[in-house]
Order: structure tokens, then sequence, then C-alpha cells
């Protein structure tokens, strides 16, 4: 499975780029690809994301979102990256 591994990530990415104008096809795909946890965690990763954005101080996420500061720190080297997809994906929702 690892030699087609990053074969097998870009057609998902296809996938979900074909299906986004279709928000309840989008949300049914997410349901069912993903575990409940697996939403739950990557829904979470996207609330520290926006509040890292907002300059809210990592302590402060943490203890809201009753998480370690190890969880929020890795969100926080993801938003340095200049040209990552975190902050591409923000400018985007805030054009």
């Amino acid at each position: 499975m690892k030699n087609n591994s990053e074969q097998y990530k870009k057609e998902l990415i296809e996938v979900m780029y074909k299906i986004t104008k279709d928000k309840q096809l989008l949300a049914d795909f997410v349901h069912d690809i993903l575990t409940p946890r697996e939403f739950e965690n990557v829904s979470v990763r996207w609330q520290i994301v926006k509040r890292l954005a907002k300059g809210e101080h990592q302590q402060a996420i943490a203890d809201d979102l009753h998480l370690g500061v190890a969880t929020i720190t890795r969100g926080s080297r993801e938003m340095r990256k200049k040209e990552g997809g975190f902050r591409r994906a923000l400018k985007v929702i805030h054009r």
C-alpha cells in the first residue's frame, strides 16, 4: 500500500475537488470516509488554525479547547509557512 500512497492521496484530492460544488454530497462523503473521531479531530484542528490566525495565545486556545499545548504548537508551526495550505485557505475564505 505504501508504494501507491501518493497516488491514493492525489486521487482523494481530485474526488474532493470534483464534489465541492455540492455541499451535501461533500458532507456525506466526508462523513462516510472519516470516522466520527477523525472528523472531530480535523474540525478541532481547523478551529485551532482560525484562532491562531486571529492572534490568540496558544495556552488560551489549549485551555478553551481542552487540548495540550503541543497540539496547538503543531498548528502554529504550519501557520508559519507563508504559502502553506492553512494560510492560503484562510485568505480564500476571507475574500
